[in-house]
């Protein structure tokens, strides 16, 4: 029998969502496996936005309830690290023990991207640690966001595909969503 497998990440948010989503969905079927998409709940009738945001945590969650695996994309979003929701979702599914994948279309580590964001000005302490300009420091690693996410997946067996999208594409060019799809398939079939 297939596996299900929930398709995170913050596509939801693109003025063209339900095209890229549609692309996901085909690519995973095609891989012999069952999409389930956050992008595919049915929003419940309600003029509260707090129970609208309250009724999608909870459909979320029953649609990760059902799901086997997770492919999560952590392509950086709206800053210096990956959607908030989806880092939920991918924790989410690592607490239940399910199989986890993740990806990125951006191929600066969590460390080049923070020196980035300072413009590049950071400091070495006395301990030989990277810190900003804040005095923080600076997680480098080598990792592709925080260590508890790449981490996550990697020490559950999963894989994290790491893409080098043009600017203009970063959550539309697929290519790494392949490459970690056709992992994925490989290992839940």
């Amino acid at each position: 029998m297939p596996k299900a497998v929930y398709l995170a990440g913050p596509e939801v948010f693109l003025s063209n969502a339900r095209e890229i989503l549609n692309a996901k969905i085909v690519l995973t079927r095609e891989a012999g496996l069952i999409p389930i998409s956050p992008g595919d709940l049915e929003f419940p009738k309600t003029d509260s936005k707090w129970e609208l945001g309250l009724a999608i945590s909870h459909i979320d969650e029953q649609l990760m309830n059902s799901a086997d695996a997770i492919i999560a994309n952590l392509t950086p979003f709206r800053g210096l690290a990956a959607d908030t929701g989806t880092c939920f979702e991918l924790g989410y599914m690592c607490a239940q023990g399910k199989d986890v994948f993740a990806y990125t279309n951006v191929k600066a580590d969590h460390g080049e991207r923070t020196r980035d964001y300072f413009g590049g000005v950071w400091s070495t302490d006395a301990n030989g640690l990277p810190r900003g300009p804040d005095g923080m420091l600076i997680e480098d690693l080598g990792f592709i966001d925080n260590l508890m996410l790449h981490g996550g997946v990697v020490r559950r067996g999963g894989t994290v595909s790491i893409g080098d999208a043009p600017a203009d594409a970063l959550f539309t060019d697929l290519t790494a969503f392949k490459e970690v799809l056709a992992v994925a398939a490989g290992k839940l079939r």
